[in-house]
């Protein structure tokens, strides 16, 4: 069932395919004979430097993966020199993540219906000295997850057949569930009895708690209230992003919510030149969502993201190690990839790429040169 959970994508999980299959349609078209020796990776994103193209991106329930996955996932990040997005839905507190791991950190808000919960993990957030809200507009309800289903009788629930699997995964179970009991909510907590304090009893509050009515009046009241960098996650729509710019977001994350939402939807990458040309001048733009390699990243830079939110990746890593050391080296991993991705299109570093390097960019810019020569324009 953990593995399901990170695994999985809504419904026949076509978004879940189309996220990755869309990479093999963008070809790269690189430059040779180029001296390459001094190469980095390391950018400049808002304002401030980090060693590497991408962002821990914030994924809920990581105690299921391992005890402290969001303390683990944080230390990484640290250690990379990149940010780390701690979810609403996380496992370690706000504040016990500050203080053990440090770094540079941004919280991801879900806006529920109880303002005074919602209000409060702002001003803890802000409190932590936390550098960043990113604020999730695609969830007005849960996807349906049908794996989810297969797995449970009801809600907290699990099957004879989960429970047999439990069972067989001696690890996992001594990890996760033995030692300390079932992993406790460290965000949600102070708005749960005590009896409902764990994984389950958040499942059951956020069910109740998902906002439907979250509109741009609330995204405004929240950019006003929150006294630093301000991003919203969730945007798939060029005249959505050219909102979020006009009511003074300081970046967005252009994103299908890992395909665990609404199934059927555009990947992100697909529409993310569009994006950048409308909005790129105005605010950062960053993208998540399908991505599993160093050239996947290099890709979305290229055509116009300034970084890009990294989820299964590296939980994939934290999930088979069982610990901080799976995290590293899935992040190890794709900064091995982007070096060497670098090195084969011609490029020194992350300020080099553009979509003069994506073969169907050059292609058609080409042909469009083309006729107007015979056009005589």
């Amino acid at each position: 069932m953990a593995f399901e959970y990170l695994d999985g994508g809504a419904e026949d999980e076509v978004t879940l395919r189309r996220n990755r299959d869309v990479f093999e349609q963008i070809a790269f078209a690189p430059r040779t004979l180029v001296d390459v020796s001094k190469r980095t990776q390391a950018i400049e994103l808002f304002g401030t430097p980090q060693l590497s193209p991408f962002v821990i991106a914030p994924t809920g329930f990581n105690g299921m993966l391992h005890r402290d996955g969001d303390l683990a996932l944080a230390a990484a990040a640290k250690k990379a020199g990149i940010p780390f997005s701690l979810s609403t839905v996380s496992n370690n507190s706000i504040e016990e993540i500050a203080e053990k791991a440090g770094g540079r950190l941004w919280f991801q808000l879900y806006r529920f219906r109880d303002t005074t919960a919602a209000n409060r993990l702002v001003e803890r957030a802000a409190s932590a000295g936390y550098e960043s809200l990113v604020v999730t507009t695609d969830v007005p309800v849960y996807g349906n997850r049908e794996w989810d289903q297969r797995s449970f009788k009801a809600l907290g629930e699990p099957t004879f057949r989960i429970k047999l699997d439990v069972l067989a995964h001696l690890r996992w179970l001594l990890d996760v569930m033995i030692q300390r009991g079932l992993p406790q909510m460290g965000n949600l907590a102070e708005f749960l009895q005590p009896r409902e304090r764990s994984a389950l009893g958040a499942a059951r509050y956020m069910r109740q708690q998902l906002n439907d009515t979250l509109d741009w009046d609330e995204i405004r009241r929240l950019r006003d209230v929150w006294p630093r960098r301000f991003i919203i996650k969730g945007l798939l729509d060029p005249r959505e992003a050219a909102l979020a710019a006009e009511l003074g977001a300081d970046g967005i994350v252009v994103s299908n919510h890992g395909a665990r939402q609404l199934d059927g939807a555009i990947s992100p990458i697909e529409v993310l030149p569009q994006i950048c040309a409308e909005v790129g001048s105005r605010l950062t733009v960053m993208v998540d969502s399908g991505f599993r390699r160093g050239s996947d990243i290099v890709k979305a830079l290229a055509l116009g993201a300034k970084a890009v939110l990294v989820g299964r990746a590296v939980l994939y890593g934290l999930a088979a190690a069982g610990s901080q050391d799976g995290a590293d080296h899935a992040i190890n991993i794709l900064r091995t990839e982007i070096d060497r991705v670098l090195a084969l299109l011609g490029c020194c570093s992350c300020t080099e790429l553009s979509t003069d390097l994506i073969y169907s960019h050059r292609k058609a810019t080409n042909g469009s040169t083309r006729l107007a020569r015979e056009a005589g324009t």
